[in-house]
């Protein structure tokens, strides 16, 4: 599993239930695709337009967006990278992810990383980084719950963040460990391979005797 850089993305001390007021939610996507969660987002800044969530939300997006989309409350933020996105990041107090069949990415963990709780929909890959991390939901009908859950329960989910497992270093530990386990064992795996050239074989051991 992705793993991000801890002496870029830092935890700051735990805001106090005066300094969650509003509740300050971010994202970021280097990508502007529609499928990174823009139906989330575009719901959520029109969410913000009623009055009974005004002042109660602020949220931030830090990146592209698609050609011709436009934010009406949303404050919008060019690209950032390295210790300007930590830093953005790091000024909010819960990350949002609406990908859509994520395969895995950076973004949520870097929001982690900075000891954001997580608010992420259930697909792709986002429930196996995210779980026990923050809120799920579905899509943008089920989003409001979310963010009342996360104001009520915000205090709990940002304690679980001390256990936030994926940084670089466990990455890069388990990739080489993945590395030195692929040459221990190259005779075996070649001679599993091999009996895939014989589609004969491979029939053979498919039919029960």
């Amino acid at each position: 599993l992705n793993g991000g850089d801890v002496a870029t993305f830092q935890r700051r001390p735990s805001p106090s239930p005066e300094e969650r007021q509003p509740l300050r939610v971010v994202t970021h996507h280097w990508g502007a695709h529609w499928m990174k969660g823009f139906d989330v987002y575009e719901h959520l800044d029109q969410l913000l337009q009623q009055n009974s969530w005004r002042g109660k939300i602020e949220f931030t997006h830090v990146g592209n967006v698609p050609p011709g989309f436009r934010y009406s409350t949303t404050r919008h933020v060019p690209p950032l990278s390295g210790p300007e996105l930590a830093a953005e990041l790091s000024s909010h107090h819960v990350y949002l992810t609406g990908s859509v069949n994520e395969p895995a990415g950076m973004h949520h963990v870097e929001g982690a990383l900075c000891g954001l709780p997580i608010i992420y929909r259930s697909s792709g890959a986002l429930p196996e980084y995210c779980d026990g991390f923050g809120i799920e939901f579905a899509g943008p009908d089920d989003l409001p719950a979310a963010l009342e859950r996360m104001m009520a329960e915000y205090d709990r989910w940002r304690a679980a963040l001390e256990k936030y497992p994926h940084t670089a270093e466990r990455m890069c530990r388990e990739y080489i460990e993945l590395f030195e386990r692929l040459v221990s064992e190259r005779d075996e795996i070649v001679a599993r391979r091999r009996l895939w050239r014989e589609p004969w074989t491979v029939l053979r051991n498919q039919v029960p005797v």
